[in-house]
């Protein structure tokens, strides 16, 4: 019975979360927006709810209350001049102008589009006025709503003043809404902009530590919490470099006093007759010293040599031109001008090995450099025996030497590949080992610019 695993299905969260900023600031940012979208949006809609809707509401009803009452009126009149002292007086106690078009018929226009006011005026003449009636919102006369109802003896045409029926605090209202909200927001972004700064800061520090470099500019600033952080990264710092020192010490201290036992031991094989047995004494004694001088270079691989502007090319040309004395077979095709910051002899030792390696195992050689904003690549290929891939990540281990792939004549003692690693992850890069076009092995070096 084959088991056929379960796809895992993805939440609407974290599908969302695709969506949203990675940076702090961008987060903040978020946060504030939505915050203050959604307190805007409440506070509207209560203010709609509860004030624009009520008030319009009544001052709706109020003007069609006023229109049919002022069309009974100047329809009962008795006389055409009873007529016009009703219109006069109608116009000075509501505003309220009535014009009289005998014998016509009222055409009721389509309304063109949605107008939440001419919605609430339509309801509130439907249950005042009992004849039929259409509603113009925007008429000849300015800031005046126009009122036509058809009574059976013609049609009457009431302008009603805008005032009456819409009240400008809904205007007054959002703005002061939309500006303090604006306005807000933009002083908590530049507050919020002023702390995540020392964050920001304390990041480049961090990075810039991680790759070997020193920090003069960097000072704890910002927040407690964030000093505190800061604080923290340089004690780290300091210890780092206390525990590299005292390693790099103890080595060379240990080196010296084994070197004094080994010179003697040379010295006494010197004066005593060739013969096989000392010449396998002095072969291992110089392998001792060789293995000596490898550790000690590895212990120097995060040594406090400081970080400048290189050549990359040029930096190339000299590794590879050494090399060609073993191989003269060796391509090299790097950009000229680009200008990469490193610790030169330590970087210079780890091409070396690498190259040294493909020049040594290979028939011939081809070394690629190529420069972007972000990142240094470097690709050293070759077409020797190569590595297997599950033994890749092993031969990086101190003293870590294949046999049955790199043949133990050749000389060393399994550092070089440790080596290099160790200086470009310190430069904050790293060394992997893939398969190479050219059917051998590929060590491809990363570094940031």
């Amino acid at each position: 019975m084959i088991a056929i695993p379960l796809m895992r299905k993805r939440s609407p969260l974290s599908r969302l979360k695709r969506f949203l900023p990675r940076s702090l600031f961008g987060r903040t940012l978020l946060i504030i927006v939505v915050m203050t979208g959604i307190a805007l949006l409440i506070a509207t809609y209560v203010f709609f709810d509860r004030h624009w809707y009520t008030v319009t509401n009544r001052m709706t009803y109020a003007v069609a209350g006023d229109a049919a009452v002022a069309i009974d009126l100047v329809r009962h009149a008795p006389t055409p001049a009873a007529r016009d002292a009703f219109r006069r007086l109608i116009f000075d106690k509501t505003d309220l102008k009535i014009t009289f078009m005998p014998h016509a018929k009222l055409k009721r226009r389509p309304y063109d589009h949605l107008d939440p006011l001419r919605d609430m005026l339509d309801i509130a003449l439907r249950d005042r006025l009992h004849y039929p009636f259409d509603v113009n919102m925007h008429p000849k006369e300015p800031e005046s709503v126009a009122i036509r109802v058809g009574a059976p003896d013609g049609v009457y045409r009431v302008l009603s003043p805008l005032r009456r029926i819409y009240t400008p605090t809904t205007q007054v209202f959002i703005g002061w809404m939309t500006g303090s909200s604006i306005l807000l927001a933009a002083v908590a972004l530049l507050f919020m902009r002023n702390q995540i700064r020392p964050i920001r800061r304390l990041a480049e520090a961090a990075e810039a530590i991680g790759k070997g470099r020193s920090v003069p500019w960097f000072k704890p600033e910002g927040a407690m919490e964030v000093r505190q952080a800061g604080a923290a990264l340089m004690v780290m710092r300091d210890r780092l470099r206390r525990q590299i020192s005292q390693r790099t010490a103890m080595l060379a201290g240990v080196s010296h006093d084994l070197r004094t036992p080994l010179t003697r031991m040379k010295l006494q094989l010197a004066l005593m007759p060739e013969t096989p047995e000392t010449a396998e004494f002095v072969a291992d004694i110089a392998e001792m010293e060789n293995m000596l001088e490898a550790y000690l270079a590895f212990a120097r691989g995060e040594e406090s040599e400081p970080a400048a502007a290189a050549d990359l090319a040029q930096l190339l040309s000299e590794v590879v031109t050494a090399a060609r004395r073993q191989n003269p077979h060796i391509l090299l095709y790097a950009p000229s001008g680009a200008n990469v910051t490193l610790r030169r002899n330590a970087m210079k030792r780890c091409l070396a090995n690498l190259i040294g390696n493909a020049a040594r195992y290979g028939q011939q050689a081809q070394i690629v450099a190529s420069v972007d904003n972000q990142t240094a690549q470097i690709t050293i290929d070759d077409d020797g025996p190569g590595i297997a891939p599950e033994r890749r990540e092993d031969v990086f281990r101190p003293f870590m030497r294949l046999d049955e792939s790199r043949n133990p004549a050749t000389g060393g003692v399994g550092l070089g590949l440790a080596i290099a690693r160790d200086i470009a992850r310190f430069h904050g890069g790293d060394v992997v080992l893939e398969d190479s076009p050219l059917g051998g092995l590929r060590a491809r070096v990363w570094l940031p610019v």
